[in-house]
């Protein structure tokens, strides 16, 4: 399958599917999936600076999209942190890479996880979802043999959904696997 028809089954039947459900007047109700942020923090780059570019090529080669550096906004001594010292990494995925990353997770990467069970359905208040991985091994671009440290992520997916539930909704129509199925 290719990330066109990820797109196109939203086009056909997810949106349908939505708006049935939500007694929605019109298409442009419809909540979309906006963009997938993938964020990892990585406190321990403050005494090895390798870890943040062995992590950048790591996330670079799971999304196909470049990574960039996050940087510490103040000074704090407690944790030897100065001011704009890189202290963890991010990648935001809009359009074609976004549904090409998403189809991956679904169909690859979670299905990977040992003793699966499907994932929580705790969102944000306002239809967006963050979703916790320990390990970046799940994913199958990521050489196990190479790895000289297990990198956790949070991987946000951003809708314009108004509510949770609206939110839920639309991501559970899209594939992923939360735990508690509410029909």
């Amino acid at each position: 399958m290719n990330t066109a028809s990820l797109k196109k089954e939203y086009a056909e039947r997810i949106v349908p599917s939505l708006m049935k459900e939500f007694n929605y007047k019109t298409v442009m109700q419809v909540p979309v999936l906006e963009k997938i942020v993938i964020n990892e923090g990585l406190g321990q780059a403050v005494a090895d600076k390798k870890i943040i570019e062995v992590a950048i090529n790591e996330l670079t080669a799971i999304t196909g999209q470049k990574a960039v550096p996050t940087l510490s906004k103040k000074d704090i001594s407690n944790f030897k942190v100065r001011k704009k010292m890189p202290i963890g990494i991010r990648v935001t995925l809009r359009r074609e890479k976004m549904y090409e990353f998403l189809e991956r997770l679904i169909r690859v990467s979670l299905p990977r996880i040992r003793d699966f069970k499907g994932i929580e359905s705790k969102f944000d208040g306002m239809g967006n979802y963050t979703l916790g991985i320990e390990e970046q091994i799940i994913f199958p671009e990521i050489n196990i043999d190479s790895i000289q440290k297990m990198l956790g992520m949070n991987i946000t997916f951003v809708t314009s959904a108004k509510t949770d539930e609206e939110g839920y909704a639309l991501l559970r129509e899209f594939g992923l696997p939360f735990k508690n199925i509410k029909r």
